[in-house]
């Protein structure tokens, strides 16, 4: 079955939801086979390594009950809230992230959406990042209205970011304060504006492989132009920390699969990868993924971004933006 599915791909032909989860189900040197040929589709798009970087703009005091985050009212996680930061904080790390090898920039803020005061500061922090840094900015800000889609658009943003998570049929098991059709909504209100989009998920929730792939497709389906993929780092105090951790072996082989269910799109590893990847993580960008998220992240810390830089090099590939 395998070299059937290997065919069909070689020959540019798309793969269809069995497929993938034939996929999914391989073990032993068929996953070495599986990874090598995610990497030969991979490298139709060059060797670029799309790096982008965060900032944690507004933190904790979330309404939203997301199972899996630290800053959720409804978790108990030992995370300290703060209000919107200021400009000069939001460019300072910015030109930081920048002098490390970010390509691009999201400033990310807590809660299902920004108030007024905040979306006009946001505004004006993006606007300094446009004539200030050379970064391509991206927000991940909650929910969107046509106006403020395209004010954000205006004002400099080229990439909405704004995860789906799961599936739609386990995303119940991990929120229940709003939908996914809400999430979806957001992602019809950015592209309407003329902006990209950057949405994934998490592995590692307890989802079933269905659901992964179920994913996969839906972005594909969707038409995204990124997608991170996250994997579980559960923290003392959230609502999720009972779930058998996902092996290395199995997030490479979802990578790779993902690669292949969406050829053409930047796959992005994100959150969670130096503690579930370890000494693995290399494999993940000889396996599909073209993106790596750069520093830190939004209530954890990641590996320094040197670090990062001198793995890309030591593949032989080329640290920066794909299409900035």
């Amino acid at each position: 079955m395998f070299k059937t599915i290997k065919t069909k791909i070689e020959n540019g032909e798309p793969i269809n939801f069995s497929d993938a989860l034939e996929l999914m189900n391989l073990e032993g040197h068929e996953c070495m086979e599986l990874f090598s040929l995610a990497n030969r589709v991979r490298s139709l798009l060059g060797n670029r390594v799309d790096l982008c970087s965060i900032i944690n703009a507004k933190c904790g005091m979330c309404p939203e009950d997301c199972k899996f985050c630290t800053q959720s009212v409804h978790n108990d996680a030992e995370v300290t809230p703060y209000p919107l930061m200021e400009e000069e904080e939001v460019l300072n790390l910015a030109l930081m992230m920048q002098e490390e090898g970010a390509a691009r920039f999201c400033i990310v803020t807590s809660g299902k959406e920004v108030e007024s005061e905040d979306f006009e500061k946001i505004l004006r922090s993006i606007r300094r990042l446009r004539s200030e840094t050379a970064l391509s900015i991206c927000v991940s800000i909650g929910a969107l209205t046509e106006k403020s889609a395209w004010a954000l658009k205006k004002a400099g943003v080229t990439r909405i970011h704004h995860n789906l998570e799961t599936s739609a049929g386990f995303f119940k098991n991990i929120c229940t304060t709003h939908s996914y059709s809400e999430k979806i909504n957001v992602i019809h209100i950015a592209r309407a504006a003329g902006l990209e989009v950057c949405c994934g998920g998490i592995i590692g929730m307890g989802e079933s492989v269905h659901d992964m792939v179920e994913l996969a497709f839906t972005l594909r389906a969707l038409d995204v132009d990124s997608i991170p993929i996250n994997i579980l780092n559960p923290v003392k105090g959230t609502s999720i920390l009972t779930v058998k951790p996902v092996s290395p072996m199995e997030v490479i082989k979802t990578i790779a699969v993902f690669r292949l269910i969406l050829p053409k799109k930047n796959i992005r590893i994100a959150g969670g990868r130096e503690i579930n990847l370890r000494d693995v993580q290399c494999l993940s960008l000889m396996a599909g993924a073209n993106g790596l998220l750069l520093g830190n992240y939004l209530t954890t810390p990641g590996r320094a971004p040197k670090d990062d830089i001198q793995m890309i090099n030591d593949l032989g590939l080329v640290p920066g933006g794909v299409d900035v």
